[in-house]
């Protein structure tokens, strides 16, 4: 195999990429935008135009005090949504007085063999109207009829515990234990409505 090099002697001073070069860039396919909606979901562009999805959360706040966001995956164009799952949750959080930092797996929001909707944050998005949840998850080869569908997931939201503010910072990972193509995505609250937010989805060539 032939390797390409840049003709320039520094990355400074790089203005053109070697020929053959490719990969890394997220192409946007669609993005849904919540107003009082009880759910989002993707049913169109996630089959095998692309080896990975992504999809990027953009100041999503609930209707309804300290919900979690949540999603499952559909194999057929979200007909219905309950695809057997495992998985695995840590989260790390502090709170804005300093009086309290933990670190540590979460049982409570895992999965092992089920068609639940995963958590995507535990204790739950502030409805405060300066609080919200972002965050980005990352879908391999869903449309792979061989192998299970591997995700990762990573969250940053702000929510109050006995009225004190707190980050709280989320990773989930795991599998959809299918060997169909997973084409369809669905997010939702725990209870009550997506009040407002935006979630883009990327193909990642």
């Amino acid at each position: 195999m032939a390797l390409n090099f840049a003709n320039n002697n520094s990355l400074s001073a790089i203005t053109t990429k070697p020929s053959g070069l490719s990969g890394g860039a997220l192409n946007l396919i669609s993005t849904q935008t919540a107003s009082s909606s009880s759910t989002i979901s993707f049913t169109s562009g996630i089959d095998d135009t692309y080896d990975s999805y992504v999809f990027k959360f953009y100041d999503i706040h609930p209707e309804t005090d300290r919900k979690y966001l949540s999603f499952q995956g559909s194999t057929n164009s979200g007909s219905s949504y309950g695809v057997t799952a495992t998985t695995t949750f840590f989260q790390a959080q502090h709170f804005e007085n300093d009086s309290s930092s933990q670190l540590g797996y979460t049982t409570a929001a895992d999965l092992a063999q089920s068609t639940s909707f995963q958590p995507m944050s535990l204790t739950g998005t502030s409805a405060d109207n300066d609080a919200c949840f972002v965050g980005q998850l990352q879908l391999f080869n869903p449309s792979s009829t061989t192998f299970v569908k591997h995700f990762i997931m990573t969250s940053q939201n702000s929510n109050k515990n006995s009225s004190l503010d707190r980050s709280n910072n989320c990773y989930v990972a795991g599998y959809f234990n299918t060997i169909s193509a997973v084409n369809g995505i669905q997010f939702k609250f725990s209870s009550g409505n997506i009040d407002s937010g935006v979630i883009k989805l990327y193909g990642v060539s």
